[in-house]
């Protein structure tokens, strides 16, 4: 995202399902949403803020039907170390599902048209 006037990068890295009979058709599917996501807008700053798509990461294939205990990601290491294999569990609180939802504090990039709407609802900028 380009925020005017803001000279840190905000970069949101967005992990979507797409369904498709091919990996062509997976990668066009993909690279569609993506543009999807190009828009402009006026932050509750009045500056200027604009998502740019710049492509594709990583594109996997699940297997298995979605539902409980479907296979979504597989990944294979070989040769690490104890600790190594001990670095990569995380205990419950360090979950993100689990993470506290802390203040933002990078640039704003809040659409002053979701902002005016909240408030009408009867909250404060604050509360968001």
């Amino acid at each position: 995202m380009r925020i005017e006037g803001e000279p840190r990068s905000l970069i949101h890295i967005n992990t979507l399902l797409v369904r498709a009979d091919s990996p062509e058709e997976a990668h066009q599917k993909a690279w569609a949403l993506g543009q999807q996501e190009e828009h402009s807008y006026e932050n509750t700053d009045g500056r200027r803020v604009t998502g740019v798509f710049r492509g594709l990461g990583e594109m996997n294939v699940i297997h298995d039907e979605l539902e409980h205990g479907a296979e979504l990601i597989y990944r294979e290491r070989v040769g690490l170390s104890e600790e190594q294999i001990c670095a990569l569990v995380k205990p419950k609180a360090q979950l993100g599902v689990f993470a506290p939802r802390e203040p933002a504090v990078g640039p704003n990039y809040m659409p002053k048209s979701v902002m005016d709407e909240l408030r009408k609802g009867g909250l404060h900028e604050s509360e968001v």
